[in-house]
This record gives C-alpha cells, structure tokens and sequence, in this order.
C-alpha cells in the first residue's frame, strides 16, 4: 500500500488502498466469507453508499458512538442531510420494508459486502473506510436460525484458514426483561461519581457504560448487574437452545456475559468474533438479534439476526497466524511474441485461452525475448507461451513451464487443449 514519494495526492487519512499484488488477498477474503453465506442460500443485495440521515439515527441508535461522533453526514444539493452508510443492517432493513420482500417467503436472507465510514481515529486494521461482508435473515424468531448466522460466519473464518479467533457470546434479552434491567442498572450507575457525559449516557442507554473502555471506568462498573442474570424465562430458553444448536454443529463459543455491541438495535442473541492476536483491537466480526428493528423503521413487527465482518481485520488475523489467502498470481499463462507476426497471432491465442476459462496476460510493446520473460516470471504465471515467426511458419509454439523451465513445442491449433490439460494436472 506504498505510495510514490513524488504523488501529488494522497489517499484521505484512514483510507486503505489495495493494490496488487497484496489486494489479491483481500478479494480472497471478502469472496471466502462471501461465500459461506451464499452455500446457506443467502441472496445477494447492493445497498446505496449514502442514504437519509434518520434512518441511521433512529436504526442504530442516537446514544451510540457511530451516530454520535462517528458517522459522516453532511447537506446534498437539494439541502438533504444524507449520512455515508456505517453499516448494513438498518440499510438492508430499509430496502426489505421498501420493496416489500418481507411479504413474501420468510426469513429474508440477504448477504452483501462492501466499504462503510466512520469517522475514528485510524489505527491498524480500523480504518475510516472499513470493508465488511454482512448477513441479514429477517422474519422469522428461530434459534436455529441465530445458530445458523453464527455458524456462516465461523465457517467463512475457517475456510481461509483462520484458527486463532474466538466466539464470545451472550444474551441482551427481550422486551419482557430490559426494562426492569435497565431500571436496575441506572441505579447502580447512578450511585457512581460519573462524568457528565457518562451520565447523560447512562440515562439514554444504560448498557453503553458497560462497554466504556477507561480502566476508571471499568473498574468502577466491575459489580454492575448483568443481563445475563436476569433474562426472562423466555429469553433464557431462547439462549439456552441456540447454544445447544451450535454445540450440535461443533461451532466453539465462550459465554461473555459483559459484553455489549457498538448499536442500539441489539436483543437477544449478541455474539463477537475477536483475535487475540490484534491486540487491543481484537474484534474480526460480529453481530446479534435486532427484533424490533423492522417495526422501528417504520415496518411490520418482524425479528432479525444478522453480523458484519471486516474484511480488513480478517486480513490482519491471518498475517498474525503466517498465514495468507488467495494466490498473487495475476494469471496462469504469459504470452510471449518474438515480432509483429507473431504478435498478432498471439493475441488471437489470449483471446481463446480467455475463452475457456484460463487467465492469461501477454507481452506487449515490442519487449526482447528477455524482458518479456522477465514479465513472465512477475506476473505469477505457470506456463509461458512463446511465439517466434519461425514457429507459425511451421505451426508450433513453444510451451514453457516457468517453475521447472522446460519447454517443448506444441501445435497452434492444439495450443488451448494442452494448455488446459497442464494447468488441470497442478
């Protein structure tokens, strides 16, 4: 992600660029954790980068640090305040009220992926523009369903390779016992010498000071009641039969009964992928229960669960494991010209190389024999073609593997057949 010394412009603070070769394992990462969701039946929506500022304030929360201090909101041409998305879910729960996908088939499975803002002070692996892949299944209060959400997201860990990371998990309760507990909670926050700010947070949404990071802080709610200790039948039913479910699908988890997430939204199931090897920063993912979401927004009063995960912390966990995802190879065939001749017949070669499904680049700009296998050999491929006038006068071509530096010549109009047959043998 370097950038030249004399570039006249750079990225905005806290935006990463990818770019070759390292931003082929970030593609590698987004479509493995992609596709987790889509083997669960999960269809693909695109959400809009901005929309109306209110549907966030009033989706994720106005005591939350995203709308408060965090999200990137400002005045378009027709004086609309519109806000940069955060993140997904009040989105996706907008697009499914508008376009009534909550009239049909239930749940509503949705997957979607792509970059969220938030305007916090970058560090490594939390940027301004962060990407994420996210899932939303809406319509239907199923622990299985929560099991299901959960188990995607550790599949699509798992499928880069990833091991070090860990699920923590808890239950924020339903309607039935949130409120005795906010009223239990406020009393024990307002017996403590807190700050305005704090205050007036705790007045708004109580679970917020929970999740204060001041070792002041922390130390001073250490006895604070927990939800966990006082769900209702009904919610303790519920988190008692999604841990069962994931126990059945061998899915490890650690119950955190302190934990609270960043938004408002949360009920019920609440979970958190964290890596420890990211240091304080240590969240890769996660997500929860939002039953009265829909109903807030203006829709019918069905329940959802869904999670976000960073692609970008992803990244970062499989480099503190050794570990990488995806090949930097840029394709699988280089192909080399030796003059115009062969040129022209070589971009006809790439063309149907193209054609069958075979990544192939080639040498352009009149390059020497040396320097067009020098970019050969850059470009990650595994086999060479090389061209000279003799070659096509004779109807051959030269097929060179570039690991071992054998070559032996091939007919031209068997060249896609043998080159197929290589690549598919490894």
């Amino acid at each position: 992600m370097s950038k030249p010394s004399n570039s006249a412009f750079s990225a905005p603070k806290g935006v990463p660029d990818y770019v070759p070769p390292a931003s082929a394992e970030f593609v590698a990462v987004r479509d493995g954790l992609t596709r987790a969701a889509r083997l669960a039946g999960y269809g693909h929506i695109e959400l809009p980068i901005f929309e109306d500022t209110g549907l966030f304030a009033r989706g994720v929360g106005e005591s939350t640090d995203v709308v408060s201090k965090e999200m990137y909101t400002f005045a378009d041409r027709g004086d609309r305040s519109v806000t940069l998305r955060p993140e997904g879910t009040a989105g996706v729960m907008r697009a499914v009220i508008e376009h009534a996908l909550d009239r049909g088939q239930l749940p509503v499975k949705l997957s979607y992926s792509g970059p969220f803002f938030r305007y916090e002070r970058p560090q490594a692996g939390r940027y301004r523009q962060l990407q994420q892949v996210g899932v939303e299944a809406i319509g239907v209060d199923d622990p299985a369903l929560d099991a299901e959400v959960i188990a995607i997201a550790d599949a699509g860990f798992r499928s880069l390779g990833l091991e070090g990371f860990r699920l923590e998990i808890t239950s924020l309760g339903d309607d039935t016992c949130r409120p005795q507990y906010r009223e239990l909670l406020q009393e024990f926050l307002f017996g403590l010498d807190l700050d305005e700010d704090t205050r007036r947070r705790a007045e708004i949404n109580p679970l917020r000071v929970l999740d204060d990071k001041r070792p002041h802080i922390k130390e001073m709610t250490a006895d604070a009641p927990l939800m966990l200790d006082h769900l209702s039948q009904e919610a303790k039913a519920h988190f008692e039969e999604v841990l069962a479910h994931l126990d059945a699908l061998g899915v490890p988890y650690v119950v955190n009964p302190r934990m609270v997430r960043g938004l408002d939204y949360y009920t019920k199931t609440t979970f958190e992928f964290v890596h420890d090897g990211l240091g304080a920063q240590s969240g890769i993912g996660g997500g929860g229960r939002y039953d009265g979401l829909m109903e807030q927004l203006g829709g019918q009063p069905l329940s959802g669960i869904g999670f976000g995960l960073g692609v970008d912390r992803t990244v970062l966990a499989l480099a503190a494991e050794g570990k990488t995802a995806g090949s930097p190879a840029r394709c699988e065939v280089f192909g080399v010209p030796l003059g115009d001749e062969a040129k022209a017949q070589m971009v006809v070669i790439a063309a149907q190389l193209r054609a069958a499904g075979i990544r192939v680049d080639m040498a352009y700009g009149g390059r020497g024999v040396k320097g067009a296998m020098k970019a050969a050999d850059r470009s990650g491929a595994k086999i060479a073609l090389v061209l000279g006038e003799r070659d096509i006068v004779d109807g051959v071509i030269g097929v060179k593997d570039l690991a071992t530096g054998d070559q032996r010549q091939v007919q031209l109009g068997e060249v896609v057949t043998e080159v197929g047959a290589i690549l598919a043998d490894g």
